[in-house]
């Protein structure tokens, strides 16, 4: 009896030990997911600011440059999005909000982390240096920046389930 309550306890705690180690990996690649979106987007708002800020700036001036910008940053939050639910197929709705949720406050921390390299000491300062038009603008980006890969499913288009049916399936000729 004692020899097969021995055998029950490690049994449930190889188990557990089971669990734990697909939790973490789940974890892993929700963040893995979350970084790989943010590196695309960070990579193409710094390639657009590159643009932005010599010639669209001076031209135009700050607020009407962001305003051009922005369109352009939405696309590639769309593109990223479906980059990301495509590729992570595996993961259901909830662990892509979440990866979305991670590359929002890695980009968050990124563009703090620039302004402060770029001389803006404090959070309040940066918060008071954006254009109330264009600022806000940004500021809604951002949050359809962390929910959109959630909105797709992983074939095609936004609200799609992620996986197709057997009866959505065409066969190949």
């Amino acid at each position: 009896m004692v020899h097969r309550c021995r055998l029950s306890l490690q049994h449930q705690l190889s188990r557990a030990g089971q669990l734990k180690r697909q939790d973490i990996s789940k974890r892993m690649r929700i963040v893995r997911a979350g970084f790989v979106y943010f590196l695309l987007v960070f990579g193409a708002g710094f390639a657009l600011a590159l643009i932005r800020i010599p010639f669209l700036v001076p031209r135009f001036g700050v607020r009407t440059a962001e305003l051009i910008e922005a369109p352009a940053m939405l696309l590639v939050i769309l593109w990223a999005s479906r980059y990301l639910a495509r590729r992570n197929a595996s993961l259901a709705r909830p662990a892509r909000l979440a990866a979305g949720c991670t590359a929002f406050l890695l980009l968050v921390a990124a563009e703090l982390g620039v302004a402060y390299f770029l001389g803006v000491r404090s959070l309040s300062d940066y918060l008071a240096s954006r254009d109330p038009i264009s600022g806000g603008v940004y500021w809604a980006s951002l949050v359809f920046f962390a929910v959109a890969p959630a909105l797709w499913g992983s074939s095609s288009g936004p609200g799609q389930p992620s996986t197709p049916t057997p009866s959505a399936r065409q066969p190949r000729r």
